[in-house]
């Protein structure tokens, strides 16, 4: 029996923003380990953020930060052609700034990968820093990697699950699991803390409230080993007091963790929520966050 191909998704190009930091060369690194599982591009951007600065910084300024990034592009686009060989690897240099320069670009390339810290464009991800803006403004998939290149692989994908509205995050983390050969592990994590004096008390009891995050994992899980009967999925429900705390935990079990975006207002951005936020921080190993669909929000952030 062969899974329908019709919501496969396609993964596409990955495009890596970096900036001499060597958390920055690690996300490059990872980003062609990406690109060659999904025999496409690798794209290496930089971004000088001088189109804006030219009344405020001398001509040899802005020139000594053109040669230096060039250099950069060059210099990291042998590094990993030299550990990737048969990987086909673009450069881009950008006089704008990183934010909306990467942003254009992975209109293109698919997927945006940063490091979880750096030393100046994408420095450490914290609100209001550049790499957190790049991540919680994204309209295309971004993958923050955290954890070292000496990590030794799990075997698992995780994905997180809240609702039905998490199946197109699922059958990404699938695709990234067949890609990598390996299980695909849906998690739900529910918070009765979190709708207390409101859903809660609509239910009959907390048990029935459960029951309605299991039936939501479940349906999301038949639809995945319906579409992708090769891969080993498993799916797990727990509860908790707080959902990040469980998603971090697991994350030491796992080789990435994808989530979907929350695009309520009044949180971190149109793709950060509280829950994705603090997974970006403290994950112990790279996340990937998929944007959702206008027609797909929620009432909560996650």
């Amino acid at each position: 029996m062969e899974g329908s191909t019709q919501h496969r998704p396609d993964l596409g190009s990955v495009v890596v923003g970096v900036d001499g930091s060597s958390t920055a060369l690690t996300a490059a690194f990872w980003a062609a380990a990406e690109a060659s599982r999904r025999s496409s591009t690798l794209h290496i951007f930089y971004a000088a953020d001088t189109a804006g600065r030219t009344l405020y910084l001398s001509a040899e300024i802005i020139e000594r930060v053109h040669v230096e990034g060039r250099d950069l592009l060059e210099v990291t686009a042998a590094a990993v052609s030299e550990r990737f060989p048969t990987l086909h690897v673009t450069t881009e240099y950008s006089r704008r700034d990183p934010v909306s320069g990467l942003h254009r670009v992975a209109a293109k390339y698919g997927t945006i990968v940063v490091g979880h810290r750096g030393m100046g464009g994408f420095e450490l991800l914290r609100l209001g820093s550049v790499g957190l803006r790049i991540a919680a403004g994204a309209t295309t998939p971004v993958i923050v990697v955290r954890g070292g290149e000496d990590l030794a692989e799990s075997g698992v994908v995780l994905a997180a699950v809240r609702d039905e509205y998490d199946l197109e995050c699922a059958r990404r983390a699938a695709r990234e699991a067949e890609l990598r050969k390996a299980a695909l592990r849906l998690l739900t994590v529910w918070n009765i803390l979190q709708y207390a004096g409101t859903a809660v008390t609509m239910l009959d009891d907390v048990g029935e409230f459960a029951v309605r995050h299991v039936r939501s994992l479940e349906s999301v899980a038949d639809r995945v080993r319906d579409e992708f009967p090769a891969l080993t999925v498993s799916a797990d429900a727990e509860k908790s007091m707080s959902v990040a705390s469980v998603l971090v935990e697991a994350s030491r079990r796992a080789d990435l963790l994808v989530m979907g975006g929350r695009r309520s207002p009044g949180y971190f951005g149109p793709t950060l929520g509280r829950t994705t936020h603090s997974l970006v921080h403290h994950s112990h190993c790279p996340v990937e966050l998929i944007p959702r669909h206008d027609e797909e929000q929620g009432s909560d952030a996650s």
